[in-house]
Order: structure tokens, then sequence, then C-alpha cells
């Protein structure tokens, strides 16, 4: 299929691409078509926060469908380019959707104009992407709730936007977190912030990596739809980090050995 060049388009506008390809987001569905029995899989909790050598991105691995739970393995960190981790709470369905679209978004941007996106450039897609889904999120079947964390190449800085429903996003200066879990999460992270041992901007990576993993597990205590570490059958949250080198994605063992000494009583 032969495409024309819309003259008022950038170049570098894959959201322009994608419709005259023929490409819709779905923003609604017809009420009477939907079961009202049926019960949207969603995932949470996730969290992140500024550290001394960036940004860590973390998530338990459960994911539910109203009391029943579904999935103990659902990855809700999501690389989106080299310098860009997107967790999602909410409908995984929906979310991962968006990854892809995402992810083509930045790399055709790339490919197109021979630089990579600048970091309000993403921030506003994954702002557009979740306007065209209000349809689906007003009727309860596409609710997404995303933290988008990327290391900007321009300023030099890593950056935190956390989105409402309506694509709103909003900076955040030191912590955030989404879900169920997210209210034990924010009261604890606060607390650390104002008065634990140092500013959560000024830890390391293994202190970071030590809390967030203690605060997913405590979120689990108070809150049945997120899912605790489990070294003994090999389940251990997603801890993501962002930093001037990309991001890096901690392994099984990695997790493994820090479970064993942050986990004991």
């Amino acid at each position: 299929m032969s495409l024309q060049a819309d003259p008022h388009t950038s170049p570098g506008d894959f959201f322009d691409l994608l419709e005259r390809s023929g490409y819709r987001w779905q923003a609604r569905i017809d009420p009477a078509q939907v079961n009202n029995d049926f019960t949207v899989t969603q995932g949470t909790t996730v969290l992140a926060f500024h550290f001394k050598d960036g940004v860590i991105v973390a998530g338990d691995r459960r994911a539910t469908a109203g009391s029943s739970i579904m999935y103990e393995h659902c990855d809700k960190v999501i690389p989106i380019d080299d310098y860009s981790l997107m967790a999602i709470a909410g409908v995984p369905a929906t979310a991962f959707e968006m990854a892809r679209v995402l992810t083509h978004n930045f790399e055709f941007f790339r490919r197109s104009q021979m630089q990579a996106m600048s970091g309000q450039g993403k921030i506003r897609a994954l702002s557009r992407l979740l306007r065209e889904n209000v349809g689906m999120a007003v009727q309860g079947l596409g609710v997404v709730s995303p933290i988008f964390a990327t290391y900007d190449l321009q300023t030099r800085k890593p950056a935190i936007h956390f989105y409402d429903m309506l694509g709103a996003d909003f900076q955040i200066r030191t912590h955030t977190s989404t879900g169920s879990g997210s209210p034990t999460i924010r009261g604890i992270l606060e607390h650390e912030d104002l008065w634990g041992e140092k500013p959560l901007a000024e830890r390391s990576e293994s202190s970071a990596v030590t809390l967030a993993i203690r605060l997913l597990q405590t979120a689990a205590q108070f809150d049945s739809a997120t899912g605790t570490a489990r070294p003994e059958d090999e389940i251990f949250p997603t801890i993501g980090m962002i930093t001037e080198g990309g991001y890096r994605f901690m392994n099984d063992q990695e997790l493994a050995d820090i479970c064993k000494k942050s986990l004991k009583r």
C-alpha cells in the first residue's frame, strides 16, 4: 500500500503514520457486547524513586481478576527504549499494547529524524495514548495507571512521571507508587525520605534495591492483590534501574541474594 505524506505533519510523527496505515486505537466498545460476569485481569503494585545514580523502578509479579489470583509471573516493568522504563498498574493487555506502540514510536522517530526523541517528546507520547484510551478506561475495561521513568540525554538527568487516567502527567521529584498496594508504599517512602538514614536521592544502588524489595513485601501484608517475594519458588519482584548508562534489570540470582539478606526478620 502506498502512503502519501502529509505536508503539515512531521515526518517523525509515528501516530499519524499508524492512522494513515489503518490502525485505530480502540476507544470504546459496545456495552451490549460485554458479559456482565466478565472480570478484567489487573496488575498491581509498582513504584519508582530517585536514588544516587538515577531512578529505581519496581513491581510485584501478581496479576488478579477480582478475588482470584491469575498469574504470579507478570512483568509490570517494561523497557520502552534503551533509556526508558514504564511500570504499569491496571489492565496488562492495554498496558502491553501501549508499550509496544511507544517502542515503535521512539524507534521510528530515531530512524526518521536521525536522533533520539527528547524526554519531553517521550512524555507527551504516553499522554496521547492514555487520552485515546479514555473510552475504554471509563468502562472499566482498559484502565492503566503508568509510571514512566527515563534518562534525558539532552539534560543528562533522570526523570519520573506519573499519569492519571486522562493522560495528564506529573513530574515526580522524589518518589511515587500506584496500584492497590500503593498507599502503604507511599507512606513508607515519605517517611524514609524525610527521616530515614539518608534522603532517597542520596542512597546507593544496594540500599535502594533493598528498600524496594522490602516496600513490596510490606505492601503484600496489607493488600491481597500484591504478590510476595517467594525465593523458595523462584518468585521475585521486578527491579529495574535507569541511569546514565541506560536501563538495567536485576537478574534472579542477584535478587535471590538480596532477598536472602533483606527479608530476614
